[in-house]
């Protein structure tokens, strides 16, 4: 995560610009606390420990890699959510078809024209793209371009595909996508703190009525409805009665604290990757990419 509660990607990026801009290079590339940089010698006090036995060692790993435990379903209160709205300017919309069949030919010369030389790349630590290097290169190590398994065109297609967008205060003319939903932000704080979630856990409905099934598996008896709110998702696990041809769910905790499975496709991250675009005269590039590190 990039930030501590619900914030909007707009002001999310906002943040990230003003870190960029008060962080020196040095402060940040330092390690992380209790870390040692290349070449430094471990802190004194852990220095004279004395070392683990192998055994011990990989068991500590194991416990230290163990995801942790999700907090148990209870009832919440709804956070009622009002979806982003697409960004239909028509030069917009254009280049998003555009960027559609570049990637699908997945032509780099024909995608390097529309990025921007000055590409951005934030993270959690301020902008990592590489100065030294065009728009193009810092685009492709930003979302894996050259990957074999073409993950990082799917990339594209998928924020082509993306139609909300909206703008960063910080940064003048420059739109990101996907646009985050309209919602009390305090209020889902104070859910989060209730329930003992992390906002990472939690997505929004896509649509009004979402159907909430006992099994996931779409004829699955219906439990609940949820309107168009926040909702909380649980880990992936197998699931009893899942068959290779079911659609696929999302394990959820209802506000009601019932727990039951909707269909993927009717809900949508609060913790997603954004790409930038910048009106360049007439049409439009990639201006960049915020994410997590």
């Amino acid at each position: 995560m990039l930030y501590s509660g619900f914030t909007s990607p707009a002001l999310m990026m906002s943040a990230l610009v003003a870190i960029a801009l008060a962080v020196s290079p040095a402060q940040a590339q330092a390690p992380r606390p209790g870390q040692s940089g290349p070449g430094q010698a471990a802190p004194s006090g852990q220095r004279g420990q004395q070392a683990q036995p192998p055994a011990q060692r990989g068991q500590a790993q194991q416990q230290q890699q163990a995801p942790p435990q999700p907090a148990p379903p209870k009832p919440y209160k709804a956070i009622a959510v009002t979806p982003p709205q697409p960004y239909d300017d028509p030069s917009f919309v254009s280049f998003r078809k555009q960027l559609t069949d570049i990637a699908n030919r997945k032509d780099r010369a024909a995608l390097a024209k529309i990025v921007a030389s000055n590409f951005f790349w934030m993270g959690e630590r301020g902008d990592k793209a590489n100065k030294k290097k065009s728009g193009i290169d810092n685009l492709a190590a930003a979302i894996g371009l050259d990957a074999k398994d073409g993950s990082g065109w799917q990339t594209l297609i998928a924020a082509a595909d993306e139609a909300t967008a909206e703008p960063v205060p910080e940064r003048k003319g420059i739109l990101c996508s996907p646009a985050n939903p309209t919602f009390d932000e305090a209020a889902a704080d104070q859910v989060a703190k209730d329930t003992g979630t992390d906002p990472g856990e939690w997505a929004y409905t896509s649509k009004p009525d979402v159907e909430v099934h006992d099994a996931p598996k779409a004829d699955a008896p219906v439990i609940e409805k949820l309107g168009q709110q926040l909702v909380r998702t649980l880990p992936e696990q197998p699931a009893p009665g899942a068959q290779q041809q079911d659609m696929p769910f999302v394990r959820v905790v209802a506000s009601s604290g019932k727990v039951g499975y909707v269909a993927e496709e009717f809900l949508s991250s609060l913790d997603s990757d954004q790409i930038c675009y910048v009106k360049d005269g007439a049409g439009w590039k990639i201006a960049g990419y915020a994410g997590n590190d």
